[in-house]
Protein backbone atom coordinates (compact mmCIF):
# COMPACT_ATOMS: atom_id res chain seq x y z
CA UNK A 1 0.00 0.00 0.00
CA UNK A 2 1.00 3.45 -0.40
CA UNK A 3 2.15 5.34 2.02
CA UNK A 4 3.51 8.67 3.12
CA UNK A 5 6.51 7.72 1.96
CA UNK A 6 5.42 5.25 -1.01
CA UNK A 7 6.54 1.67 -1.11
CA UNK A 8 4.02 -1.03 -3.02
CA UNK A 9 1.94 -3.82 -1.13
CA UNK A 10 2.84 -2.74 2.19
CA UNK A 11 -0.31 -3.50 3.54
CA UNK A 12 -1.39 -4.10 7.49
CA UNK A 13 -4.77 -4.52 9.48
CA UNK A 14 -6.11 -2.75 12.11
CA UNK A 15 -7.86 -4.93 14.67
CA UNK A 16 -11.14 -2.23 14.96
CA UNK A 17 -14.19 -4.70 15.56
CA UNK A 18 -11.99 -5.67 18.96
CA UNK A 19 -11.12 -2.19 19.98
CA UNK A 20 -14.21 -1.57 22.11
CA UNK A 21 -14.22 -4.65 24.24
CA UNK A 22 -10.71 -3.43 24.95
CA UNK A 23 -11.44 -0.20 25.75
CA UNK A 24 -13.57 -1.43 28.36
CA UNK A 25 -11.26 -4.15 29.93
CA UNK A 26 -8.28 -2.08 29.92
CA UNK A 27 -7.47 1.16 32.31
CA UNK A 28 -5.46 4.20 31.59
CA UNK A 29 -5.61 7.24 29.91
CA UNK A 30 -3.22 6.50 27.63
CA UNK A 31 -5.03 3.25 26.78
CA UNK A 32 -8.50 4.66 26.77
CA UNK A 33 -7.24 7.77 24.52
CA UNK A 34 -5.71 5.15 21.69
CA UNK A 35 -8.54 2.62 21.68
CA UNK A 36 -11.22 5.58 21.54
CA UNK A 37 -9.60 7.40 18.57
CA UNK A 38 -9.44 3.70 16.89
CA UNK A 39 -13.33 3.19 17.90
CA UNK A 40 -14.11 6.71 16.53
CA UNK A 41 -12.09 6.50 13.49
CA UNK A 42 -13.72 3.05 12.29
CA UNK A 43 -17.06 4.15 13.30
CA UNK A 44 -17.25 7.26 11.21
CA UNK A 45 -15.84 4.77 8.10
CA UNK A 46 -19.28 2.62 9.17
CA UNK A 47 -21.04 5.44 8.47
CA UNK A 48 -20.04 7.31 5.51
CA UNK A 49 -20.19 3.70 3.54
CA UNK A 50 -22.72 2.87 1.11
CA UNK A 51 -23.53 -0.02 -1.14
CA UNK A 52 -21.85 -0.45 -4.38
CA UNK A 53 -24.81 -1.52 -6.45
CA UNK A 54 -26.65 1.54 -5.24
CA UNK A 55 -24.03 3.72 -6.35
CA UNK A 56 -23.62 2.00 -9.76
CA UNK A 57 -27.50 2.42 -9.92
CA UNK A 58 -26.98 6.20 -9.15
CA UNK A 59 -26.70 8.66 -12.27
CA UNK A 60 -24.90 11.40 -10.24
CA UNK A 61 -22.08 8.56 -9.63
CA UNK A 62 -18.87 10.20 -11.33
CA UNK A 63 -17.84 7.55 -14.47
CA UNK A 64 -14.30 6.97 -12.90
CA UNK A 65 -15.59 6.06 -9.74
CA UNK A 66 -18.30 3.67 -11.41
CA UNK A 67 -15.76 1.98 -13.50
CA UNK A 68 -14.05 1.38 -10.74
CA UNK A 69 -16.33 0.09 -8.42
CA UNK A 70 -17.64 -2.11 -11.42
CA UNK A 71 -13.97 -3.44 -10.98
CA UNK A 72 -14.01 -4.39 -7.48
CA UNK A 73 -17.25 -6.34 -8.19
CA UNK A 74 -15.86 -8.80 -10.64
CA UNK A 75 -12.46 -9.52 -8.70
CA UNK A 76 -14.84 -10.22 -5.51
CA UNK A 77 -16.47 -13.26 -7.48
CA UNK A 78 -12.83 -13.97 -9.20
CA UNK A 79 -11.74 -13.53 -5.44
CA UNK A 80 -14.46 -16.49 -4.36
CA UNK A 81 -14.03 -18.48 -7.68
CA UNK A 82 -10.98 -18.58 -8.58
CA UNK A 83 -8.97 -17.93 -5.39
CA UNK A 84 -10.80 -19.50 -2.85
CA UNK A 85 -11.21 -16.58 -0.77
CA UNK A 86 -14.35 -15.46 2.11
CA UNK A 87 -15.72 -13.10 0.24
CA UNK A 88 -18.43 -13.18 2.69
CA UNK A 89 -19.91 -9.37 2.38
CA UNK A 90 -16.99 -7.98 1.97
CA UNK A 91 -15.97 -4.97 -0.32
CA UNK A 92 -19.97 -4.84 -1.38
CA UNK A 93 -19.86 -0.78 0.44
CA UNK A 94 -17.61 1.94 -0.42
CA UNK A 95 -16.82 4.54 1.42
CA UNK A 96 -14.94 8.15 1.11
CA UNK A 97 -12.37 8.91 3.87
CA UNK A 98 -11.83 11.96 2.40
CA UNK A 99 -8.06 11.65 3.09
CA UNK A 100 -5.34 9.74 1.00
CA UNK A 101 -4.70 7.59 3.94
CA UNK A 102 -7.23 5.32 6.09
CA UNK A 103 -4.34 5.13 9.12
CA UNK A 104 -1.35 6.04 9.97
CA UNK A 105 1.77 3.37 11.45
CA UNK A 106 4.36 4.12 14.12
CA UNK A 107 7.02 1.41 14.30
CA UNK A 108 9.72 1.65 16.52
CA UNK A 109 12.89 0.69 17.18
CA UNK A 110 16.06 1.16 19.65
CA UNK A 111 18.56 3.36 17.95
CA UNK A 112 21.11 0.71 18.09
CA UNK A 113 19.05 -2.19 17.57
CA UNK A 114 16.63 -3.58 15.48
CA UNK A 115 14.77 -4.99 17.44
CA UNK A 116 11.13 -3.73 16.88
CA UNK A 117 9.04 -2.56 19.91
CA UNK A 118 6.26 -4.28 20.03
CA UNK A 119 2.56 -3.60 21.51
CA UNK A 120 -0.11 -5.98 22.61
CA UNK A 121 -3.71 -6.15 21.21
CA UNK A 122 -6.65 -8.59 22.88
CA UNK A 123 -6.74 -12.06 21.42
CA UNK A 124 -4.12 -11.73 18.90
CA UNK A 125 -1.02 -11.12 21.11
CA UNK A 126 1.63 -8.60 19.89
CA UNK A 127 2.60 -6.84 17.02
CA UNK A 128 5.16 -4.83 15.35
CA UNK A 129 2.91 -1.00 15.05
CA UNK A 130 0.38 1.09 16.92
CA UNK A 131 -2.10 2.39 14.28
CA UNK A 132 -4.11 5.61 14.66
CA UNK A 133 -6.79 7.26 12.43
CA UNK A 134 -4.94 10.51 12.25
CA UNK A 135 -2.03 11.73 10.86
CA UNK A 136 -1.79 14.42 13.69
CA UNK A 137 -2.25 11.53 16.52
CA UNK A 138 0.40 8.81 14.90
CA UNK A 139 3.24 12.08 14.64
CA UNK A 140 2.14 13.06 18.70
CA UNK A 141 2.96 9.26 19.44
CA UNK A 142 5.79 9.12 17.38
CA UNK A 143 7.41 11.87 18.75
CA UNK A 144 6.79 10.91 22.46
CA UNK A 145 8.86 7.99 21.33
CA UNK A 146 11.79 9.57 19.85
CA UNK A 147 12.13 11.37 22.86
CA UNK A 148 12.42 7.92 24.67
CA UNK A 149 15.34 7.33 22.21
CA UNK A 150 13.51 5.09 19.69
CA UNK A 151 14.38 5.08 16.22
CA UNK A 152 10.95 5.74 14.80
CA UNK A 153 8.64 4.99 11.16
CA UNK A 154 5.30 6.93 10.73
CA UNK A 155 3.20 5.46 7.60
CA UNK A 156 0.51 6.35 5.84
CA UNK A 157 -1.86 3.27 5.23
CA UNK A 158 -4.16 2.31 2.08
CA UNK A 159 -6.20 -0.65 3.07
CA UNK A 160 -6.28 -2.41 6.19
CA UNK A 161 -8.39 -5.93 7.36
CA UNK A 162 -10.73 -6.62 10.20
CA UNK A 163 -10.68 -9.62 10.01
CA UNK A 164 -14.17 -11.15 9.11
CA UNK A 165 -14.86 -9.27 12.70
CA UNK A 166 -16.76 -6.15 10.09
CA UNK A 167 -17.40 -6.24 6.35
CA UNK A 168 -14.32 -4.42 5.23
CA UNK A 169 -15.65 -1.79 2.66
CA UNK A 170 -13.47 -0.32 -0.57
CA UNK A 171 -12.26 3.00 0.59
CA UNK A 172 -11.23 5.78 -1.57
CA UNK A 173 -7.80 5.21 -0.88
CA UNK A 174 -6.68 2.29 -2.89
CA UNK A 175 -10.05 2.09 -5.10
CA UNK A 176 -8.10 4.25 -8.40
CA UNK A 177 -4.72 2.42 -8.24
CA UNK A 178 -3.72 0.76 -11.01
CA UNK A 179 -6.07 -2.22 -12.01
CA UNK A 180 -3.16 -4.91 -10.60
CA UNK A 181 -2.41 -2.74 -7.73
CA UNK A 182 -6.26 -2.95 -6.65
CA UNK A 183 -7.08 -6.48 -7.45
CA UNK A 184 -3.52 -7.08 -4.96
CA UNK A 185 -5.04 -5.11 -2.83
CA UNK A 186 -8.20 -6.77 -2.22
CA UNK A 187 -7.21 -10.19 -2.35
CA UNK A 188 -3.88 -9.50 0.03
CA UNK A 189 -6.92 -8.16 2.88
CA UNK A 190 -9.38 -11.19 2.37
CA UNK A 191 -6.22 -13.65 2.91
CA UNK A 192 -5.72 -12.39 6.04
CA UNK A 193 -9.58 -13.56 6.85
CA UNK A 194 -8.64 -17.10 5.55
CA UNK A 195 -5.36 -17.65 7.93
CA UNK A 196 -4.11 -15.80 10.59
CA UNK A 197 -1.65 -16.89 13.10
CA UNK A 198 -1.76 -14.54 16.79
CA UNK A 199 0.74 -12.29 17.54
CA UNK A 200 3.39 -12.87 13.76
CA UNK A 201 3.57 -9.98 12.01
CA UNK A 202 5.99 -11.29 9.55
CA UNK A 203 3.97 -14.99 8.82
CA UNK A 204 0.58 -12.93 7.98
CA UNK A 205 1.87 -10.61 5.58
CA UNK A 206 4.08 -12.82 4.15
CA UNK A 207 1.42 -15.50 3.46
CA UNK A 208 -1.29 -12.33 2.16
CA UNK A 209 1.33 -10.94 0.00
CA UNK A 210 1.76 -14.34 -1.42
CA UNK A 211 -1.73 -14.63 -2.15
CA UNK A 212 -2.10 -11.02 -3.33
CA UNK A 213 0.47 -11.07 -5.67
CA UNK A 214 -0.39 -14.71 -7.28
CA UNK A 215 -3.69 -14.09 -7.36
CA UNK A 216 -3.16 -10.62 -9.34
CA UNK A 217 -0.87 -12.40 -11.61
CA UNK A 218 -4.06 -14.82 -11.88
CA UNK A 219 -6.27 -12.43 -12.51
CA UNK A 220 -4.25 -10.62 -15.43
CA UNK A 221 -4.01 -13.97 -17.14
CA UNK A 222 -7.79 -14.92 -16.45
CA UNK A 223 -8.57 -11.26 -18.52
CA UNK A 224 -5.47 -12.36 -21.10
CA UNK A 225 -3.83 -9.29 -20.32
CA UNK A 226 -0.34 -10.27 -21.01
CA UNK A 227 1.31 -6.91 -21.22
CA UNK A 228 -0.77 -6.34 -17.82
CA UNK A 229 1.28 -9.50 -16.51
CA UNK A 230 4.47 -8.40 -18.02
CA UNK A 231 4.38 -4.76 -16.64
CA UNK A 232 2.77 -6.45 -13.85
CA UNK A 233 5.93 -8.73 -12.91
CA UNK A 234 8.43 -5.68 -13.64
CA UNK A 235 6.93 -4.09 -10.72
CA UNK A 236 7.11 -7.29 -8.59
CA UNK A 237 10.46 -7.95 -9.22
CA UNK A 238 11.35 -4.22 -8.83
CA UNK A 239 9.71 -4.41 -5.14
CA UNK A 240 11.93 -7.69 -4.41
CA UNK A 241 15.01 -5.98 -5.18
CA UNK A 242 14.18 -2.81 -3.16
CA UNK A 243 13.44 -5.57 -0.15
CA UNK A 244 16.25 -7.38 -0.78
CA UNK A 245 18.41 -4.32 -0.65
CA UNK A 246 16.65 -3.64 2.86
CA UNK A 247 17.13 -6.50 4.26
CA UNK A 248 21.06 -7.22 3.38
CA UNK A 249 21.14 -4.01 5.14
CA UNK A 250 19.63 -5.06 8.18
CA UNK A 251 21.79 -8.38 8.56
CA UNK A 252 24.81 -5.72 8.32
CA UNK A 253 23.40 -3.66 11.33
CA UNK A 254 22.54 -6.60 13.08
CA UNK A 255 26.25 -7.73 12.96
CA UNK A 256 26.94 -4.46 14.00
CA UNK A 257 24.83 -3.85 16.61
CA UNK A 258 25.84 -7.46 18.42
CA UNK A 259 21.91 -8.63 18.03
CA UNK A 260 21.15 -12.08 17.98
CA UNK A 261 18.06 -13.85 16.57
CA UNK A 262 15.28 -15.37 18.97
CA UNK A 263 13.68 -18.90 18.97
CA UNK A 264 10.86 -17.31 17.32
CA UNK A 265 12.72 -16.04 14.46
CA UNK A 266 13.02 -12.18 15.80
CA UNK A 267 16.26 -10.05 16.08
CA UNK A 268 16.80 -9.33 19.71
CA UNK A 269 19.36 -7.07 21.48
CA UNK A 270 22.53 -8.35 23.26
CA UNK A 271 23.77 -5.33 24.49
CA UNK A 272 26.94 -6.76 23.10
CA UNK A 273 27.97 -4.98 19.83
CA UNK A 274 31.54 -5.34 18.09
CA UNK A 275 32.41 -1.77 18.31
CA UNK A 276 33.51 -0.20 22.16
CA UNK A 277 31.25 2.89 22.07
CA UNK A 278 27.68 3.83 21.79
CA UNK A 279 29.54 7.11 19.32
CA UNK A 280 31.53 4.24 17.19
CA UNK A 281 27.95 2.33 16.64
CA UNK A 282 26.22 5.17 15.26
CA UNK A 283 28.70 6.60 12.86
CA UNK A 284 29.11 3.04 11.22
CA UNK A 285 25.20 2.47 11.55
CA UNK A 286 25.24 6.06 9.20
CA UNK A 287 27.92 4.92 7.22
CA UNK A 288 25.74 1.42 6.50
CA UNK A 289 22.87 3.40 5.81
CA UNK A 290 24.85 5.89 3.08
CA UNK A 291 25.51 2.72 1.95
CA UNK A 292 22.36 1.46 1.41
CA UNK A 293 20.96 4.78 -0.31
CA UNK A 294 24.25 4.42 -2.69
CA UNK A 295 23.57 0.76 -3.39
CA UNK A 296 19.57 2.40 -4.56
CA UNK A 297 21.14 4.74 -6.55
CA UNK A 298 23.06 1.65 -8.63
CA UNK A 299 19.93 -0.42 -8.65
CA UNK A 300 17.88 2.51 -10.29
CA UNK A 301 20.62 3.69 -12.84
CA UNK A 302 21.88 0.41 -13.91
CA UNK A 303 18.79 -1.87 -13.75
CA UNK A 304 15.51 -0.05 -13.59
CA UNK A 305 16.56 2.76 -16.16
CA UNK A 306 16.22 5.24 -13.78
CA UNK A 307 12.53 4.75 -12.49
CA UNK A 308 11.66 6.53 -9.31
CA UNK A 309 8.99 5.21 -7.38
CA UNK A 310 11.22 4.37 -4.25
CA UNK A 311 12.68 7.61 -4.48
CA UNK A 312 10.03 9.08 -1.88
CA UNK A 313 11.04 6.45 0.60
CA UNK A 314 14.64 6.92 0.09
CA UNK A 315 13.95 10.89 0.95
CA UNK A 316 13.02 10.81 4.38
CA UNK A 317 15.17 9.45 7.36
CA UNK A 318 16.49 5.82 7.62
CA UNK A 319 16.43 4.23 10.60
CA UNK A 320 16.21 0.92 11.98
CA UNK A 321 12.39 1.10 12.41
CA UNK A 322 12.22 1.94 8.62
CA UNK A 323 13.73 -0.76 7.95
CA UNK A 324 12.02 -3.12 9.97
CA UNK A 325 8.80 -1.86 8.06
CA UNK A 326 9.86 -3.61 4.95
CA UNK A 327 10.98 -6.78 6.73
CA UNK A 328 7.57 -8.14 7.79
CA UNK A 329 6.18 -8.17 3.85
CA UNK A 330 8.84 -9.83 2.40
CA UNK A 331 11.31 -12.40 4.47
CA UNK A 332 9.36 -15.22 4.06
CA UNK A 333 7.14 -14.45 0.98
CA UNK A 334 10.02 -17.23 -1.26
CA UNK A 335 9.09 -19.66 1.27
CA UNK A 336 5.41 -19.91 0.47
CA UNK A 337 5.36 -19.30 -2.77
CA UNK A 338 7.34 -22.21 -2.90
CA UNK A 339 4.65 -24.22 -0.96
CA UNK A 340 2.15 -22.79 -3.33
CA UNK A 341 4.38 -24.45 -6.04
CA UNK A 342 4.77 -27.87 -4.18
CA UNK A 343 0.85 -27.91 -3.80
CA UNK A 344 0.51 -28.00 -7.36
CA UNK A 345 -0.72 -24.08 -7.13
CA UNK A 346 -4.26 -25.55 -5.60
CA UNK A 347 -5.44 -23.00 -3.41
CA UNK A 348 -7.46 -25.19 -1.08
CA UNK A 349 -4.47 -27.63 -0.70
CA UNK A 350 -1.96 -24.44 0.21
CA UNK A 351 -4.43 -22.77 2.71
CA UNK A 352 -4.43 -26.41 4.38
CA UNK A 353 -1.14 -26.19 4.54
CA UNK A 354 -0.52 -22.72 5.79
CA UNK A 355 -3.06 -23.59 8.40
CA UNK A 356 -1.31 -26.55 9.71
CA UNK A 357 2.03 -24.20 9.80
CA UNK A 358 0.11 -21.85 12.11
CA UNK A 359 -0.93 -24.33 14.52
CA UNK A 360 2.98 -25.10 15.31
CA UNK A 361 4.66 -22.68 17.75
CA UNK A 362 5.86 -19.20 16.12
CA UNK A 363 9.62 -20.54 16.54
CA UNK A 364 9.19 -23.75 14.70
CA UNK A 365 6.77 -22.44 12.04
CA UNK A 366 9.72 -19.95 11.38
CA UNK A 367 12.05 -22.33 11.80
CA UNK A 368 10.59 -24.32 8.37
CA UNK A 369 9.53 -21.28 6.61
CA UNK A 370 13.20 -19.98 6.62
CA UNK A 371 14.55 -23.55 5.58
CA UNK A 372 11.71 -23.99 2.95
CA UNK A 373 12.52 -20.49 1.51
CA UNK A 374 16.33 -21.17 1.49
CA UNK A 375 17.85 -21.64 -2.37
CA UNK A 376 17.71 -25.67 -3.11
CA UNK A 377 15.70 -26.14 -0.59
CA UNK A 378 12.43 -28.01 -1.78
CA UNK A 379 13.55 -30.94 -0.94
CA UNK A 380 12.32 -29.91 2.60
CA UNK A 381 8.49 -29.42 1.99
CA UNK A 382 8.17 -32.64 3.33
CA UNK A 383 9.38 -31.25 6.50
CA UNK A 384 6.23 -29.16 6.68
CA UNK A 385 3.98 -32.07 6.76
CA UNK A 386 5.54 -33.52 10.04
Amino acid sequence: MKRIETVHRLRQWLLAPILMLAALVLSGCQTLSYYGQAIQGHYQIVAHQDRIERLLADPETPARLRSKLQLVQEMRAFAARDLKLPVDGHYEKYADVQRRFVVWNVEAAPELSLEAKTWWYPFVGRLEYQGYFSEVGAKRYAARLRKKGYDVCVGGVEAYSTLGWFRDPVLNTFIFNDEPDLAETIFHELAHQRVFASGDTDFNEAFATTVGQEGARRWLRAKGDQAGIERYEIQVRRTRQFARLVADTRERLQALYGDVRTAQGNRKTTGKATTTTPDQLRRQKRQLLELLQQEYQNLKTEQWGGDTEYDDWFAGELNNAKLNSVAAYYGLVPAFERLLTHEGGDWERFYHAVRKLARHPKSKRHTLLTNLGNAGASRRVSALED
